[in-house]
C-alpha cells in the first residue's frame, strides 16, 4: 500500500487525533484501490447534506461480536489494521461493544496506521453508538453498584432515565458516552454518532415521553456537533424501522426527522440511519413501513426522499448466513463462499450505502474483502430475487 505523509491536521491534542473524514481525504483513499474503485466498491452518500461528497466504501468492519479478553483484543486491533490496508474506510462499533473493549481496539489500530504514515484522519469514516449502560472493559462481580457509583452517584442519570434496566438516552448520559467514545477511540471527532437502539425504552415508556426524550437526546448531539465532538448523528436500529406501523417498537422516520428539525431547523445533522439488512431481513427495502405523504414507503425509499444515508447491519446475521445457501444465490449473486453471496447481496442493495460485517480476525478480513474487487449485482438482477418466481 502506497504510504503518504501524516499532515498537520492529524496532530495530536490531548491525545486526541484532531481531524474528521473528508471529500478530499476519503476519495484520495479510495483512489490507493483502483480495482475497487472502477467495479463501484466506493460511492457518495449521494443527497446527504454535508455528507454527499464523501466516499464510503461498500463493506465496512463491525466490531460487536467476540470475546473479552487480551488475545481477542489484538486480533480485533490486527483486524482493523488490515481491512484499512485492504480498503475499508468505514468502521463502526459502539461503547457497549466487548465492554468498550471494540473502541479502544479500533484507537489503536488507528494509531497504528497514522504513526505508519499508511493513512490520514481524513480518510476514515468513523462510527459509534450509545444508549445501552455499558461496563468498562470486564462484567464487574457487583453490576448494579458499578452503574450506582458510576453514573447514579455522579448525577449523570436518575433511576427514572434507564429503561428495561439496561438503557439510557438521558442527555447527560449521552453528553458523557460521547466523551468516553472519544477518548477510548483517541479522536478530537467522531465521524457519525447514533443513538444504540432507542426502539427499546418503548417497553416502559408512552410515545409522548418517548419524544420528548428523543428530541432532548438530539438536542445533546446537536450540542455535541457544535463543539466538534461529533460530526453527525443517527439512529442505530435492531427493530424501529424494519417492523409494520403500528406494531411495538416501530418507529416513523418521518417523526425522527420531524424532532431533529424542531431542534434545529433544516440545518440540522440527522443523516444517518442503521437498519439490519441480509438475506434473512430484507425490511429496509422490502417493507412499505414508513409514512411519506399520503402513502407508505420502504425505510430505503424514504431516506432517499429526504437524504439521509442508509448503512446496513448485520450483513452476515451474525454467521448464520455463512453457511447452507442456496445453490440458486450463488448462481445470482456470483460468490464464491456463502459469505461473500451474503455479502453481494447487501452491498449491491438499491440505496444501502455500506453493508457492515464483523469481523475480529485478520483472515477474515482478507476472505471477506475479495468481495470489493467485483462489481454489485445489477439492480434487475437484484431485484429478480424478490420475485416470486424467483
Amino acid at each position: 500500500m502506497v504510504r503518504v505523509p501524516v499532515m498537520l491536521c492529524c496532530m495530536i491534542r490531548e491525545n486526541l487525533v484532531h481531524g474528521f473524514a473528508t471529500p478530499e481525504g476519503t476519495r484520495n483513499f479510495s483512489a490507493r484501490f483502483p480495482e475497487a474503485e472502477r467495479v463501484g466498491n466506493f460511492r457518495q452518500a449521494s443527497g446527504v447534506k454535508g455528507f454527499k461528497d464523501l466516499w464510503f466504501s461498500s463493506i465496512g468492519m463491525g466490531s460487536y461480536l467476540g470475546e473479552t479478553d487480551a488475545a481477542a483484543d489484538q486480533l480485533y486491533q490486527q483486524a482493523a489494521v488490515t481491512a484499512v490496508r485492504h480498503g475499508i474506510n468505514v468502521l463502526d462499533t459502539a461503547i457497549n461493544y466487548r465492554h468498550q473493549r471494540s473502541e479502544r481496539n479500533f484507537g489503536e489500530a488507528i494509531r497504528e496506521l497514522l504513526k505508519s504514515g499508511e493513512v490520514q484522519r481524513q480518510d476514515l469514516i468513523v462510527c459509534s453508538k450509545a444508549g445501552y449502560l455499558s461496563f468498562d472493559g470486564d462484567v464487574p462481580a457487583d453490576p448494579r453498584q458499578y452503574f450506582t457509583k458510576e453514573y447514579i452517584d455522579t448525577g449523570i442519570i436518575k433511576h427514572s432515565d434507564v429503561a428495561g434496566g439496561m438503557h439510557c438516552m438521558a442527555s447527560a448520559y449521552i453528553a458523557d458516552q460521547i466523551g468516553r467514545s472519544r477518548r477510548n477511540l483517541g479522536l478530537e471527532t467522531i465521524d457519525v454518532f447514533y443513538l444504540h437502539n432507542p426502539e427499546t425504552q418503548l417497553a416502559e415508556v408512552a410515545p409522548p415521553e418517548f419524544h420528548a426524550r428523543l428530541k432532548a437526546a438530539f438536542a445533546t448531539l446537536e450540542k455535541a456537533v457544535a463543539a466538534g465532538n461529533i460530526r453527525s448523528y443517527g439512529i442505530a436500529s435492531w427493530n424501529a424501522f424494519r417492523v409494520p406501523q403500528g406494531e411495538h417498537g416501530h418507529m416513523s422516520l418521518a417523526e425522527c426527522l420531524s424532532a431533529a428539525r424542531d431542534v434545529a431547523g433544516e440545518d440540522h445533522h440527522f443523516r444517518f440511519v442503521q437498519i439490519p439488512f441480509n438475506l434473512a431481513m430484507t425490511e429496509a427495502y422490502a417493507a412499505p413501513n414508513q409514512p411519506f405523504g399520503h402513502e407508505l414507503v420502504s425505510p430505503l425509499e424514504f431516506a432517499a426522499r429526504e437524504g439521509i444515508a442508509v448503512i446496513g447491519s448485520a450483513t452476515l446475521y451474525q454467521g448464520q448466513l455463512t453457511r447452507n445457501l442456496p445453490l440458486r444465490l450463488h448462481d445470482c449473486l456470483e460468490g464464491t463462499t456463502d459469505a461473500q453471496c451474503a455479502m453481494q447481496f447487501a452491498r449491491s442493495a438499491p440505496g444501502l450505502l455500506t453493508a457492515l460485517v464483523g469481523m475480529g480476525r485478520p483472515a477474515h478480513v482478507l476472505e471477506n474483502l475479495q468481495v470489493a474487487n467485483r462489481p454489485m449485482v445489477p439492480r434487475d438482477k437484484w431485484e429478480a430475487l424478490f420475485s416470486r418466481d424467483a
